[in-house]
């Protein structure tokens, strides 16, 4: 068994074209200031409405990485 020891974090991406792309920008984002992210759980998916459309998706995620030894 290995000493490894993880975080998850919360994050909240944004699109204006699909749930998909909300997804890869919070990811995308994230990755610039956190290593070794290795798995995403979408938490909860919403959406904006304007003149009886969507506007923008918007995701909610929890990823997990693990700590530098």
């Amino acid at each position: 068994m290995s000493n490894d020891v993880y975080a998850i974090s919360k994050i909240v991406g944004t699109s204006k074209t699909s749930i998909e792309d909300a997804i890869q920008n919070a990811l995308k984002t994230a990755g610039k200031s956190v290593r070794g992210m290795n798995w995403f759980e979408v938490i909860s998916t919403r959406g904006y409405i304007e003149d009886d459309a969507v506007a923008y998706y918007q995701v909610t995620l929890e990823f997990g990485f693990k700590y530098d030894k």
